[in-house]
């Protein structure tokens, strides 16, 4: 009897471990902390949002390699969702109610200051409305300066340098050009567009009295496929350079436009770096066509190859070359803001950003970056590169399998673009 009894008890003891195993084996995964995507993944910038998506998918892919962001109730995974605006402000504000519908309380944006102006005002009142489902805004690449000026909100931060530090980058390059004497100006016909001619404007005559603007045009955004006629007026008017900040195929278009029309002229550019421009223009980019970034493939030194390589691994395909150090120090400083925060709610997590610096150990060490807390515009250096031939000195990467790549020429420290704010924030109650 007592064998009889002890068979029992070990078959009772096993199918009690059989039970929690199989508990365990179906379990639900943690709750993931969703990050809302709203962005232009159709429409004439769908490469721009593809691109963008890529960087955002392995910042977090990299997050949830190390178990995700730790909490109290243990640790969660990021999740990124995909919420196409088609590049337009009222899709966007239509996907906003359906973010917030769903409690997702990050939302991401970047391609293009005018949607992102919307935003910014929709999540204020928003938030005010309804305290039980804020979220915060994070922004990679609207840029124009506004958005942390005169609209600057406690609920959003941007992670790239605004219009006017990128400018100060590109006038400080322009300043020594000394074979430049006469410049054509010419952007995208919105609140970024126009900022960027209007400022450049300024700086140059500050920087470069004897510079003569020899022309402007002001085109609409998204909606031109012929640039030739705008090619044409740049080449006739006897310009060296150009100064733009046209980004996606509005800065692939006219940089064709301009090869196929012979104009022999310097590019100034935010983006001319990679999205098809440097392929577009060819040999003739070499030594002629700049970009101003917080970082490029060729920047140098161990950590900074290691992480491109890392990006390249992931993503093999020449035509999905476009990685962005910022889009990674987004992702890394939201995870830890969430994880000083203890929660996810919007407003502790906004107020752990505030002043919050990079952790550089993140990438291997590479870069360095502050979020100023008074206007919540992050403070990095920049560095302004220029094309080459793949595999000359300073060009170990090429871009896209185009055979040319960029080589850094200036790297100009926070403190020399880092600009004054006019931002007067108000903040919530804590």
């Amino acid at each position: 009897m007592k064998l009889v009894s002890c068979w029992r008890r070990l078959a009772v003891t096993l199918l009690g471990a059989l039970a929690m195993a199989s508990h365990a084996q179906i379990a639900p995964a943690r709750e993931p902390v969703r990050l809302a995507l709203i962005e232009g993944l159709s429409g004439p910038f769908a490469n721009a949002g593809e691109a963008v998506h890529r960087n955002l998918l392995w910042a977090v892919e990299r997050v949830n390699q190390r178990g995700g962001v730790k909490l109290p109730g243990g640790s969660r995974p990021l999740e990124l969702v995909r919420f196409d605006s088609k590049g337009q402000a009222e899709e966007a504000l239509t996907l906003l109610r359906a973010v917030i519908d769903r409690q997702i309380g990050f939302v991401l944006q970047g391609n293009s200051s005018a949607v992102a102006s919307v935003l910014i005002d929709a999540l204020d009142k928003h938030n005010q409305r309804d305290p039980a489902r804020r979220a915060i805004f994070l922004n990679y690449s609207a840029v124009e300066p506004s958005l942390t000026n005169a609209q600057c909100s406690f609920w959003h931060f941007r992670f790239d340098a605004h219009a006017d530090m990128r400018l100060a980058a590109l006038v400080d390059v322009i300043q020594t050009d000394r074979a430049v004497d006469k410049l054509y100006l010419i952007g995208q016909d919105y609140s970024f567009g126009q900022q960027v001619l209007r400022q450049g404007r300024a700086m140059l005559a500050s920087a470069r009295p004897d510079l003569q603007i020899v022309g402007e045009d002001l085109h609409p955004i998204g909606r031109v496929k012929d640039f030739l006629p705008y090619a044409t007026r740049i080449k006739a008017s006897g310009a060296q350079a150009v100064l733009t900040g046209n980004w996606g195929n509005d800065l692939t278009l006219l940089v064709r436009a301009l090869r196929d029309v012979g104009a022999n002229v310097r590019l100034y550019t935010f983006y001319g770096n990679a999205l098809g421009a440097p392929a577009a223009i060819g040999e003739a980019g070499v030594g002629a066509v700049h970009a101003v970034a917080e970082w490029h493939p060729n920047a140098g030194g161990t950590a900074s190859d290691a992480f491109y390589a890392s990006f390249r691994k992931r993503f093999p395909d020449p035509r999905e070359d476009y990685v962005h150090v910022r889009m990674q120090v987004l992702v890394e400083m939201l995870a830890a803001a969430i994880e000083r925060a203890g929660t996810t709610d919007a407003a502790a997590v906004a107020r752990a950003l505030e002043g919050a610096r990079f952790d550089a150990r993140t990438l291997g060490g590479l870069h360095e970056a502050v979020m100023r807390a008074e206007d919540h515009q992050l403070q990095q250096p920049l560095i302004v590169s220029v094309m080459d031939r793949a595999g000359a000195p300073g060009v170990t990467h090429e871009v896209e399998g185009s055979g040319f790549g960029f080589r850094t020429l200036r790297r100009l420290g926070t403190d020399q673009v880092s600009q004054a704010h006019t931002c007067r924030m108000q903040r919530p109650a804590p």
